[in-house]
């Protein structure tokens, strides 16, 4: 990464970042609006320590303390970031019911409750129109869980221009009764009542600023920035506590990663974040 004040600058004042608070940048500013909290900062530097000499430290470190900390502290809530609708044809139009979702599963019973609806949004990834070995998501004919809800069987799709714009589902909860549950639980969110869709979020997915880990090393470091550094989506989904929260809340999207409301969310407007993935990428 860039640390030069120069050519810190140079990003800043020819608009090639968004202000010194862009959250690609390693400024505190741009930290703490990517969501790192200061205990994860802090526990970054105490491994660097300090040196006269030149060193460079993989950003994987710094990530790797970030995960640590927003383990700990981030509450769970579900999102779907590319939402595809789900009808569950079984059930009534009109149907509603509350389930419980766990604040820090496996950690705590706090919980909080989230709708049910016969439309529901899964994240678009978890569907495939055929199915693979290996595969645990939707596809057709075959069951899945929604996470803390019920069992579901896919009986059908419907396409626009080539493209999956809705399945059909049938709840199957007496299929697996003294049974075992599908091996593939997937996260979702319901409309808020019946016919009502969720309110659309903003979700920005951020990157490494450069392609590569030494971009200083180059003759001219602004070839070096990577133009996919920053990925806007529009019209994601998400539960009440991402409604209700104010910038700088942090939370774990369930299977999606780290995330935080940005500085621009409003009431009515949501703007997330991605601090940083689940996972390290390999």
């Amino acid at each position: 990464m860039v640390m030069s004040k120069r050519k810190l600058n140079k990003l800043v004042t020819q608009h090639y970042v968004n202000g010194w608070d862009d959250p690609r940048l390693l400024t505190l500013a741009g930290l703490r609006r990517r969501g790192a909290t200061p205990a994860a900062i802090n526990a970054f530097c105490r491994e660097c320590g300090i040196t006269r000499s030149d060193n460079r430290v993989p950003l994987h470190r710094l990530e790797h303390f970030m995960r640590l900390e927003l383990d700990a502290s981030s509450p769970r809530v579900m999102a779907v970031i590319r939402p595809l609708k789900v009808v569950i044809t079984n059930l009534p139009e009109n149907h509603y019911e509350e389930v419980d979702a766990s604040v820090f599963p496996g950690r705590s019973e706090e919980t909080y409750r989230i709708p049910f609806t016969r439309v529901v949004y899964i994240e678009r990834t978890d569907f495939k129109e055929k199915d693979e070995k290996g595969y645990y998501g939707l596809a057709p004919g075959k069951h899945v869980m929604l996470r803390y809800a019920h069992v579901v069987k896919c009986t059908g799709m419907s396409k626009v221009n080539g493209v999956v714009n809705e399945v059909t589902v049938e709840v199957d909860d007496k299929s697996f009764e003294g049974k075992k549950p599908p091996k593939g639980i997937i996260h979702w969110v319901a409309q808020p009542k019946p016919g009502q869709d969720p309110e659309p979020m903003e979700v920005r997915l951020y990157t490494m600023l450069f392609k590569s880990e030494e971009p200083e090393a180059s003759e001219d470091f602004l070839q070096d920035l990577d133009p996919a550094s920053l990925e806007i989506v529009r019209g994601a989904y998400g539960h009440s506590p991402l409604y209700n929260a104010k910038p700088r809340d942090r939370f774990q999207l369930e299977r999606m990663g780290y995330f935080c409301l940005d500085d621009d969310s409003s009431p009515g407007k949501v703007v997330l974040n991605r601090t940083v993935t689940l996972r390290e990428s390999k």
